[in-house]
């Protein structure tokens, strides 16, 4: 093995867990559900977001190839007041999405087990494991493990679009009436649809903080060349499957006259349907629990990932004098998304929409505050984004600006 690929091998890790963190909500929930609803008619949004949002991403991942610290710290340098806005926006955020992928989560893990119990306490189980592996550090030997699985997934959804393909789409029953975008609802959807695609902008931070760690745990500086090769094969992955999900929920759903349900674990068994009724009954134990695996996977690395900012940020803003452990906000984060859950109970849609469109609204300030570091003074030489990827920066704070005020206006 030469120098080149160990190094990478030992640069390779954030952009996978990035990956992972992507394939929850978004993809599972909100691409099937586009597919499901109205065809292939939202494919454009899908690339769409993940084109324009991609420079915000980018740049916390240059940051932190070029100073060695998270864009976090970023933020500091340019003024704490970015600090205190990223730290609110964060507070208003994490709590209804972590409640979002754990809700989900909950309800692939009850229609796994096959025994009664209410979503809720599915959800306050896998909290309690997560609060676990998280207190106990042994988050990375799991995360290695929900890769294997993750992969298992990944390999069933290719396959199962495949298939799909190849039988063609069925004729949509009789009275099947296609929803359409034009309307409040189906515009409110397609933001919905674009706020986690592939996920939340405010959370660009957290391969920042992932890449430190990784920095730390192998001892090595990565070149800015090998740490953004590690994240665009998890963006790439992301963005891929993404459209794969919108094509098997088109190529199943679309047109059957079946809604996709409200019930968590119904929706759970909606979506393992897919898969047996490409592939065969056969799959539906290895789909089931690569599928909970994946969510888990998510629901833990929400935790961790905003765990790790707001003790971050707590750390900068009083430099360094007030501390508040990432443990302790790792059980307060949990704690309140429990609460949130039990408050959409059966409301599966309502949460996740209420989760993604929050995220949509405030992914204008998002990004204008990675623009905003990436471009300061700090940056120089070759760490600095090259002009096309400046350009494309502009056009996604336009897309997302442009979208959000749409927002407000169809909401008045």
């Amino acid at each position: 093995m030469n120098d080149k690929v160990r190094n990478f091998l030992k640069t390779l890790g954030p952009g996978i867990v990035f990956a992972g963190m992507c394939i929850g909500v978004s993809h599972l929930v909100q691409s099937t559900r586009a597919g499901a609803d109205y065809g292939f008619a939202l494919l454009i949004a899908v690339i769409a977001a993940n084109l324009f949002k991609y420079p915000f991403f980018e740049f916390s991942s240059r940051y932190t190839g070029a100073t060695g610290l998270s864009i976090l710290d970023g933020y500091a340098k340019v003024g704490k007041w970015i600090l205190w806005v990223y730290g609110i926006m964060t507070l208003v955020t994490m709590f209804i999405v972590s409640a979002a992928v754990t809700f989900v989560a909950a309800g692939l893990l009850s229609n796994l087990m096959g025994f009664e119990l209410t979503t809720n306490w599915w959800a306050a189980i896998i909290f309690g494991v997560c609060i676990i592996v998280l207190g106990s550090g042994r988050y990375g030997a799991l995360d290695s493990l929900l890769k294997i699985v993750s992969v298992v997934l990944l390999i069933s959804t290719i396959t199962a679009v495949v298939v799909a393909f190849a039988k063609g789409r069925p004729e949509p029953v009789e009275g099947f009436v296609p929803k359409e975008l034009n309307s409040a609802s189906g515009l409110i959807f397609l933001i919905a649809l674009m706020g986690w695609m592939p996920t939340a902008v405010d959370m660009s931070t957290w391969t920042g903080l992932w890449a430190e760690a990784r920095i730390k745990q192998t001892g090595y500086k990565p070149t800015l060349k090998e740490t953004l090769l590690d994240f665009n094969i998890g963006y790439s992955i992301t963005a891929l499957l993404a459209v794969i999900f919108l094509s098997l929920g088109a190529l199943v759903m679309y047109g059957s006259g079946i809604e996709m349900s409200n019930s968590a674990p119904a929706f759970a068994g909606q979506l393992l349907g897919m898969y047996t009724s490409s592939i065969g009954p056969w799959s539906y134990f290895i789909i089931a629990v690569a599928a909970f695996s994946t969510m888990f996977s998510t629901s833990i690395t929400v935790l961790d990932g905003y765990g790790r900012t707001m003790e971050r940020i707590v750390k900068l803003i009083f430099d360094g004098k007030k501390k508040v452990g990432y443990f302790y906000w790792v059980v307060l984060i949990a704690v309140g998304s429990f609460l949130v859950i039990s408050q959409f109970l059966n409301n599966l849609k309502s949460l996740v929409d209420l989760a993604t469109v929050v995220s949509f609204v405030i992914a204008p300030l998002a990004a204008f505050l990675n623009y905003k570091v990436i471009f300061s003074k700090d940056i120089t030489g070759d760490f600095v984004p090259p002009k096309w990827l400046k350009l494309l920066a502009i056009g996604g704070l336009i897309f997302l600006s442009a979208f959000t005020l749409i927002y407000f206006y169809v909401l008045i």
